[in-house]
C-alpha cells in the first residue's frame, strides 16, 4: 500500500491548497480552455463536502446563481485550477452539510466562526 502512494505521489503530485471544510465560503478560481483561447473564472459559493484523499481528493461547492442551486466537484489535484481563496469560515457541526440543499433565503446562511484572539490579561 505505501508503495501505490509513493507513485501516486510522483506520478500526481497535490497542490498546496489552503486549509478549509464543509460550511467555509470560498472562491475557486480555475481555467477555462475554448478553443485556442483560455480564460480564468472564478466559483464562489459554499463547501458542501470533501471527499477522498491524497491525489484523488475532491471538494463539492455550492452557490445560487439566478434563483437555482448549482453545485460544482472540484478534484484537488487539477491542473486547471489556478487558485483557492477561504472567504468565510463557517460553523457547522457535520463534515456533508447536505442539508443545505433543501434549505432557501436566510435559513441557508451558516454562521461564521468567531476568531480566538489569544491576549494576556494583566
Amino acid at each position: 500500500m505505501n508503495r501505490i502512494k509513493e507513485l501516486e505521489k510522483k506520478l500526481n503530485p497535490v497542490k498546496e491548497i489552503p486549509a478549509f471544510a464543509a460550511g467555509d465560503t470560498i472562491t475557486v478560481s480555475y481555467k477555462i480552455v475554448e478553443g485556442n483561447k483560455e480564460r480564468i473564472q472564478e466559483f464562489a459559493g459554499v463547501v458542501i463536502q470533501r471527499k477522498g484523499s491524497a491525489a484523488t481528493e475532491t471538494f463539492t461547492v455550492r452557490k445560487i446563481s439566478g434563483g437555482v442551486g448549482v453545485e460544482r466537484i472540484f478534484p484537488v489535484s487539477s491542473p486547471f485550477i489556478e487558485s483557492v481563496v477561504v472567504t468565510k469560515r463557517g460553523k457547522v457541526r457535520r463534515a456533508r452539510i447536505f442539508y443545505l440543499r433543501n434549505l432557501t433565503g436566510k435559513a441557508s446562511r451558516i454562521q461564521e466562526k468567531k476568531r480566538f484572539i489569544a491576549e494576556t490579561a494583566k
